[in-house]
C-alpha cells in the first residue's frame, strides 16, 4: 500500500513530468502558423482602433479562408512600467477598454489574438521585459486569453552566447505558458542567435533563424553583416536574398509544431517588385516559415491580395509536403526541391533566377532526382503553380524562362504505366515518424 506522503509525492511528481512533455508539444503550429503582425507598418503607432480595424479587413478580404488565423500586436502596447505587484499594464490611452476586450473582440471574428514581450529585461520599443517575471506574464496573457505569443531577444542582460544559455531563458517562458493550461502559440524571436534550430524544437512552436528582414531583394548591409546561417550578430535590414541563403541548409531541422521563423512577409510594402514578391512568397512556403503579413492589410491591393491567396503555393506550406532545401546554387541561380510526403512521387522544383536579366534555364533530372537513377528515367507532367499553365509531359530536363528577381515553381507528377512507376528511395526517417 502506498503511504499518502508517497501518494502526494509520486501526483506531484507527474504534474512536473507533465508540465516538461507538454512543453515540448503544446499541441500548437502543426502546419506553420499564418496571420498578420502590427509591427512592418505601423511600429510604435499601435492602438485598438489600428488593431481592429486590421483584424475586420482580413476577414472582409476571406483571407482567414486561406489559413490567416492570427492577428498578433507587436511592441509598445504597455505602459513603461508594472504596477505595484509586478504586473505589466497595457497603455490606456491606446486601449481604453483593455487588451481582454481587443482579444475577444478578434475572438467574435473567428480568429485568433497575438501578444508580444521580449525574454530580456526590456522589449525593443524599451517597454517592460519578462525576463524574470515569466510566470506573472504568462498569466497575465492567459488571463487575457491571448492565443499566441511572439517573444522576443532585446535586452537580455548578456544571458546569450551559448546554446545552453540562451535555451535556458527561453525555456522559462515555455514552461510558464504551459504551466497555464491555454493552450499558446509561442514564437521565440532570438534572431538566430545561439543557433536555435538545434535547441528550440523541444520548447517553442517556431524560432527566427535571421536577423530582422527588410523590404529589399538582394543587397549588402553592415547592419545585416553576415552572410551565414552561424552568426554572432544578426543584426536587422537583412534583405531577402540574404535570407534565403542562411535559411538553405536549415529545412532539415524543421518539423511538424517546430518550424525556423523566416520572419514576416514583406508582400504588399513598397519596394518589391510583383517578380519579386512572388519569390519571396514561394519559398518562404516551401521551407515552411510562418506566413505572417506585415503589410497595411487595410488598403490590400489586388496584385498583393493575388499573391497571398495563390492556393498552390499556400498548399506546399499547409500541405502534405515535406521542408524543402536546395539541390544548387550558381551565380545567378537557385534550384529548390520540396518532396511530396503522400507517397505520390510527386516533386516540387524551383528555379530562382537571382540575376538582372530574364533568363532562360534548363533543370536536368539530375539536379531533381539527386541520389534516384530511376526516376530520372521517365517522363513527368509539369504544371506551373503561378501560371496554372500545363507545360506537358517532360523527360531528362525542362526548360523554363524565369524574370530578373523572379521564380518558377513547378509541379513535377508521374506521367506513365502506374506499374511500372520507380520507388521513391527514403534515406532516413522524417521526424515527425520518430
Amino acid at each position: 500500500m502506498i503511504s499518502i506522503p508517497q501518494t502526494t509525492s509520486f501526483i506531484l511528481a507527474l504534474a512536473t513530468l507533465l508540465e516538461t512533455a507538454l512543453a515540448s508539444d503544446n499541441g500548437l503550429a502543426l502546419t506553420p502558423q499564418m496571420g498578420w503582425n502590427t509591427w512592418n507598418t505601423f511600429a510604435c503607432n499601435i492602438n485598438e482602433d489600428t488593431i481592429l480595424g486590421a483584424a475586420k479587413a482580413l476577414k472582409k478580404l476571406k483571407l482567414d479562408e486561406y489559413g490567416y488565423h492570427y492577428v498578433v500586436m507587436d511592441d509598445c502596447w504597455s505602459l513603461h512600467q508594472r504596477n505595484a505587484t509586478g504586473y505589466l499594464q497595457y497603455d490606456p490611452v491606446k486601449f481604453p477598454k483593455g487588451i481582454k476586450h481587443l482579444a475577444d473582440e478578434i475572438h467574435a471574428l473567428g480568429l485568433g489574438f497575438g501578444m508580444y514581450s521580449s525574454a530580456g529585461r526590456y522589449t525593443c520599443g524599451r517597454y517592460p521585459g519578462s525576463l524574470n517575471f515569466e510566470e506573472k506574464d504568462a498569466d497575465l496573457f492567459a488571463e487575457w486569453e491571448v492565443d499566441y505569443l511572439k517573444y522576443d531577444n532585446c535586452h537580455n542582460e548578456g544571458q546569450s552566447g551559448t546554446p545552453l544559455i540562451s535555451y535556458n531563458r527561453y525555456e522559462v517562458m515555455s514552461r510558464a505558458l504551459n504551466k497555464t493550461g491555454r493552450p499558446i502559440l509561442y514564437s521565440m524571436c532570438n534572431w538566430g542567435e545561439d543557433s536555435p534550430w538545434d535547441w528550440a524544437p523541444t520548447i517553442a512552436n517556431s524560432w527566427r533563424m535571421s536577423g530582422d528582414i527588410v523590404n529589399v531583394f538582394d543587397r549588402y548591409d553592415d547592419r545585416c553583416p553576415c552572410d551565414d546561417y552561424i552568426c554572432r550578430l544578426p543584426g536587422h535590414h537583412c534583405s531577402i536574398m540574404n535570407i534565403i541563403n542562411k535559411a538553405a541548409p536549415l529545412g532539415q531541422k524543421a518539423h511538424t509544431g517546430a518550424w525556423n521563423d523566416l520572419d514576416m512577409l514583406e508582400i504588399g510594402n513598397d519596394n518589391l517588385d510583383y517578380e519579386e514578391q512572388k519569390l519571396h512568397f514561394s519559398i518562404w512556403a516551401m521551407v515552411k516559415s510562418p506566413l505572417i503579413m506585415g503589410h497595411d492589410i487595410m488598403h490590400t491591393s489586388k496584385q498583393t491580395l493575388e499573391i497571398l491567396t495563390n492556393k498552390d503555393i499556400i498548399d506546399l506550406s499547409q500541405g502534405n509536403w515535406g521542408v524543402a532545401y536546395r539541390s544548387y546554387k550558381k551565380e545567378h541561380s537557385q534550384l529548390w526541391l520540396q518532396d511530396s510526403k503522400d507517397k505520390s512521387g510527386n516533386i516540387v522544383v524551383a528555379l530562382i533566377n537571382n540575376g538582372d536579366k530574364d533568363d532562360d534555364f534548363s533543370i536536368h533530372f539530375e539536379d531533381i532526382f539527386l541520389d534516384e537513377w530511376d526516376r530520372r528515367k521517365v517522363g513527368y507532367q509539369v504544371t506551373d503553380l503561378w501560371t496554372k499553365e500545363d507545360l506537358g509531359v517532360v523527360k531528362h530536363k525542362l526548360k523554363v524562362k524565369v524574370k530578373r528577381h523572379g521564380i518558377f515553381v513547378g509541379k513535377l507528377a508521374f506521367a506513365g504505366d502506374p506499374n511500372v512507376k520507380p520507388k521513391v528511395k527514403k534515406y532516413h526517417a522524417e521526424p515527425d515518424e520518430l
